[in-house]
């Protein structure tokens, strides 16, 4: 009977010992530092998908404690192991965003220079366009788009230097847009001219 006493009370104290079990703090604690490495690295502009990743293992990873906190009997090995595939998807994360940034900047800046090159062949082929009987107000209006794209070039240089890539991408495009349209238009007109 005496045994049977002790074994009672050791089984007692020890469920209660493990429902009182805590959450991995140091495991916890490294998953949430390398999300935020991944956020401040710029995952969810240059690495979507990555960033995506790590937010789903976050979910699952909360969803996890919150169940474990409902429970008598905590048991955070699970929560360990989410928390460990949270650190490796930031990690990834992390990474993938620098060379998703490295490859934007690689983008842009060559971007920059193409449309640099168009913007001075849009130009001249407007000083060489026919002129005539109707045909002021379309070569303002063209240059007045050169203007603008030349502007756009400027605002892309601008972002480039700030570090944001995509910006400044987009901005290069939409120059080169412009341009293209330009030249596009002046051709025509000089074809039609030769006829």
């Amino acid at each position: 009977m005496r045994n049977l006493k002790f074994l009672v009370l050791t089984l007692g104290l020890a469920l209660t010992v493990a429902a009182c079990g805590a959450p991995p703090k140091a495991d916890l604690d490294a998953a949430k530092a390398a999300l935020d490495s991944a956020v401040a690295a710029g995952a969810a502009e240059y690495a979507a998908p990555a960033m995506k990743a790590i937010e789903d293992a976050q979910a699952a990873l909360d969803a996890e404690l919150k169940a474990q906190d409902g429970n008598w009997l905590k048991s955070y090995t699970k929560a360990k192991e989410l928390a460990a595939a949270v650190k490796t998807a930031g990690e990834k994360a992390a990474a993938d965003a620098a060379a998703g940034k490295e490859l934007a900047k690689n983008e842009a800046t060559a971007a920059i220079g193409e449309v640099k090159t168009l913007l001075t062949d849009a130009q001249a082929l407007l000083d060489k366009a026919p002129k005539g009987k109707g045909t002021a107000s379309d070569i303002e209006a063209m240059k007045t788009d050169l203007v603008t794209a030349g502007t756009a070039i400027t605002e892309a240089e601008t972002a480039l230097a700030a570090g944001k890539f995509l910006d400044a991408k987009a901005k290069a495009e939409s120059a080169r847009t412009t341009a293209n349209t330009v030249k596009t238009a002046v051709e025509a007109a000089m074809a039609a001219k030769k006829r």
